[in-house]
């Protein structure tokens, strides 16, 4: 798709939005991640408007998460987000990509038996100090690390679980088809961080890059908690899609 550079200057909708909407045409047209755009002068030429007007456009293209600028090095299409369900479903991560033909491969960190902290025994409903299965995970697709995550469970519930492979399986599967563990509902909060040192070497981001901290604690049927998980996903490549319905309201009729 060629870039459309026609300028209405009698309409209403500002400049920088028509340069931003023409851009945007032209990267969702087919323009292939990590191809470079034009640099800012030549866009000025070509739209034949200010640099101000073209800087305001790449921001919110930026924004949008449709393009990253690289100082020194000029503005590259984004490689496009990868899209999650946040409260409608429960399937996990491994399940959420595994659905979109993306099955994602983890590198295990840590898995081990630990006693649980205070905090950590109240939000399980454990005693202090009691034996949970901790397991830390980086989770990679199509060999990019997307997001950092560490898992707890009352290792009563799941003998034998520290021992597991989880590279290539669901977490939330092997507790069903091993334990009979099925998880009916979920608890998240949401919130952005930036990277510390640790997070941002393992994701391959830039240290106080944005990250998307996601608490989660998992529970059974019978309402019983069963996980604690506390992911970061990188901001730059992580969208979460909410489902929202809205409630039946009571008619006086």
């Amino acid at each position: 798709m060629e870039l459309n550079t026609a300028i209405d200057r009698q309409s209403y909708v500002p400049l920088y939005v028509q340069v931003k909407d023409s851009l945007r045409d032209l990267i969702l047209g087919g323009r292939a991640p990590g191809e470079q755009l034009p640099g800012e002068p030549e866009l000025c030429r070509r739209y034949d408007v200010s640099r101000t007007v073209i800087r305001q456009a790449l921001r919110d293209l930026e924004l949008e998460g449709l393009i990253l600028r690289e100082k020194g090095r000029g503005t590259f299409v984004a490689e496009p987000k990868l899209r999650e369900g946040l409260f409608q479903e429960l399937t996990g991560f491994y399940g959420d990509m595994a659905g979109k033909g993306r099955p994602p491969v983890s590198r295990v960190l840590t898995q081990e038996i630990v006693p649980a902290p205070r905090q950590l025994a109240a939000t399980l409903r454990l005693r202090p100090g009691a034996a949970v299965v901790h397991i830390d995970r980086l989770r990679f697709v199509a060999d990019e690390p997307i997001v950092l995550v560490s898992t707890y469970l009352p290792a009563a519930r799941c003998p034998g679980l520290e021992a597991v492979d989880f590279s290539h399986r669901s977490l939330y599967e092997y507790l069903e088809s091993a334990y009979g563990l099925v998880i009916a509902r979920g608890r998240r909060t949401l919130e952005a961080v930036p990277a510390g040192e640790y997070e941002a070497g393992l994701l391959g981001v830039r240290k106080g890059a944005p990250l998307i901290l996601l608490d989660s604690v998992s529970y059974l049927a019978d309402g019983s908690p069963i996980e604690y998980y506390r992911a970061l996903h990188r901001g730059d490549r992580s969208r979460f899609e909410v489902e929202l319905l809205r409630g039946i309201i009571a008619s006086d009729e």
